[in-house]
């Protein structure tokens, strides 16, 4: 268990799990489950979530995820608080959000939907983690999450610097953490981005992971498995040792 804290026993959670990683990466939404779960949380999964129609939106097709929306506040309304473990997924969710039929519901679900690491710092305002992960890790700092949900500070910007993901990795027993020589430099994911421009993408997710395998790390991590499963596809492809893994398992870790 975690440290001493205070209870969220009454604090309804909604799980929200992003399709690819319900389809592809099911570790991650059982680990988010399993950390929310240790901190108090009283969870529940939605079993009728389907896509946050962020695809069609980024297409162009912003009309043709109506039904997406609709569906999403039927499933996710009634909640304090809706958590992902995906930056990209959950600003989607908090800037465009829409149901006309429920207005209100859409607009509590748009106002109370977290990133996971932002749940954990802003809302649950965790200070000790009971997790060990003994290894090098290089964190790498998506877009959406940084620019959009104000999870990192930006080098563009001359203010203070914070980082709620490295914070919570700062708790985790045995963990070696390193960063890249640019810190909050795009991956070349950037959902349609790496289909329409494929060649573009791939050199950008070599450049990162070119300066985190500089810095000797034996895994990547993130809050945005997206990013991590377009760098994974590199690594895989250039025969490195170098693992992919998302953050939520390396806080609910106890290796």
């Amino acid at each position: 268990m975690i440290h001493s804290l205070p209870n969220y026993i009454d604090m309804k959670v909604g799980l929200f799990i992003p399709c690819y990683i319900d389809q592809f990466y099911p570790q991650v939404g059982i680990a988010t489950l399993q950390l929310l779960e240790k901190l108090g949380c009283e969870v529940s999964f939605p079993l009728n979530q389907t896509c946050c129609g962020q695809p069609m939106a980024n297409s162009g097709f912003a009309s043709s995820s109506k039904g997406c929306d609709k569906n999403f506040v039927g499933n996710f309304r009634g909640f304090d608080y809706i958590v992902g473990p995906s930056g990209s997924c959950v600003l989607h969710i908090k800037d465009h959000l829409k149901d006309d039929d429920r207005p209100g519901e859409a607009e509590h679900i748009r106002k109370n939907i977290y990133e996971l690491t932002e749940f954990l710092t802003d809302v649950l305002k965790i200070e000790k983690l009971d997790a060990s992960f003994p290894h090098k890790v290089g964190l790498h700092t998506s877009c959406h999450g940084q620019r959009g949900l104000h999870l990192s500070s930006m080098s563009e910007r001359n203010l203070p610097e914070f980082s709620k993901p490295e914070k919570l990795l700062g708790m985790v027993k045995g963990l070696e953490l390193s960063h890249p020589a640019r810190t909050d430099e795009c991956c070349g994911f950037g959902g349609t981005f790496c289909v329409f421009e494929e060649a573009v993408s791939v050199k950008m997710g070599k450049d990162r992971i070119a300066e985190h395998a500089a810095n000797g790390v034996e895994y990547i991590t993130g809050y945005d498995e997206s990013c991590l499963m377009h760098l994974e596809g590199i690594l895989k492809r250039m025969n490195s040792n170098i693992k992919a893994i998302h953050i939520a398992e390396i806080l609910n870790s106890n290796a």
